[in-house]
């Protein structure tokens, strides 16, 4: 049992104390239609008599049932409202009592993958002013994702120029299940104008994008949907590496969220494998592409692939480097993470201090 089940270790005075970047928090809406008065009104009546339209004809949810809407059954605010839709009932659940420093919010938008462009260029516009108005605003330890039309280049630079200048977000949000591959130069003004603002580029897995999780097209089942959110995010980083995005905008960071992190070691092993075999044929990928993951490349904590022998992931983490994680709870999602409960597993204090929150600072510059 020892083998397989590690127990909750007391805190030290020092882990006591320490506070927590958490580079995932899911901010709700109270109302259903609560994103709408942020809308231009001819918008506002483009919603009511045309509807919002995702290519995958879903909005806010998945195309398959989960449990409890997929939240934490206590994370639903007493006043009423999807979960982490009140900001009071946020602090007083999360950011207080788990001693959270910085919490980054990301907004689960329909925005960047909206069938019509302009209605998209406006939603995307719309859940920035909510998550300022709403948040940031009114809270200091939070700070927004911008969300932007990336289907729309033109469009998507345009918003981030815009918003730039505003302290108040950390990080340009892109979608990673586009209309087409990440790395497609038809997304490079965004990454160019990213890498000028120095913001870190965050690609989140979401039920929104124009194209499956699964190489197969929808799968039957949730579990299966779930545990693909992996494959979303592997093939974007492959796409970014192979088509010579970190090679032409070397000081741009990219930042993967909730796509788990146990894979990217043995996908670097044979990624560069592959490029030593094939190099010629990507002549302008002039690193081997784990040096691009090692330079430009970090990662979120939550969902974490657990082994069967808990204490083996201090490992996994090493062959990684602890210096490429970020802790993310997930917050209120069901499979949400405990920070104070997280990374028991005989880290050094030094790694487990930059997993909290060292990294999340050196990254964004908090």
């Amino acid at each position: 049992m020892a083998d397989t089940v590690l127990e909750r270790q007391p805190e030290t005075e020092s882990e006591a104390a320490l506070t927590v970047v958490d580079c995932d928090i899911h901010p709700g809406f109270t109302t259903k239609d609560e994103i709408l008065g942020y809308l231009p009104q001819k918008y506002r009546d483009y919603a009511r008599d045309f509807g919002v339209r995702p290519p995958n004809s879903i909005t806010g949810a998945l195309a398959y049932p989960r449990m409890g809407l997929g939240m934490r059954q206590d994370a639903f605010p007493p006043g009423g409202g999807a979960a982490a839709s009140d900001l009071d009932f946020m602090r007083e659940q999360h950011l207080d009592p788990l001693n959270i420093e910085i919490g980054i919010l990301q907004s689960l938008s329909a925005g960047p993958s909206l069938m019509d462009l302009d209605f998209s260029a406006a939603y995307c516009a719309a859940m920035n002013d909510w998550q300022i108005d709403k948040w940031c605003s009114k809270e200091d330890r939070l700070r927004g994702t911008m969300v932007l039309p990336q289907e729309d280049t033109p469009a998507a630079v345009r918003e981030l120029e815009e918003r730039a200048g505003d302290k108040r977000f950390c990080q340009v949000g892109f979608v990673p299940r586009g209309m087409e591959p990440s790395g497609r130069r038809r997304y490079w003004p965004i990454f160019e104008a990213a890498e000028a603002h120095g913001m870190p580029v965050a690609m989140h897995t979401a039920p929104f994008g124009w194209r499956e999780n699964t190489g197969g097209g929808n799968a039957s089942f949730y579990i299966e949907e779930h545990y693909a959110v992996s494959n979303a995010i592997q093939s974007s980083l492959i796409s970014l590496i192979f088509e010579g995005v970190f090679e032409r905008f070397p000081n741009l960071k990219l930042v993967l969220v909730e796509g788990g992190f146990a894979w990217l070691v043995p996908l670097m092993w044979r990624m560069d494998r592959e490029w030593e075999r094939m190099r010629d044929e990507v002549p302008h990928v002039k690193q081997k592409p784990s040096e691009y993951v090692r330079r430009q490349v970090w990662l979120t904590t939550q969902p974490v692939e657990e082994p069967p022998r808990v204490a083996d992931m201090k490992h996994l983490i090493r062959w990684l480097g602890a210096d490429k994680l970020m802790f993310s709870s997930d917050y209120p999602h069901w499979d949400f993470d405990d920070p104070t409960r997280a990374f028991k597993i005989g880290l050094k204090p030094e790694e487990k201090q930059a997993i909290l929150r060292d990294n999340a600072r050196a990254v964004y510059g908090f």
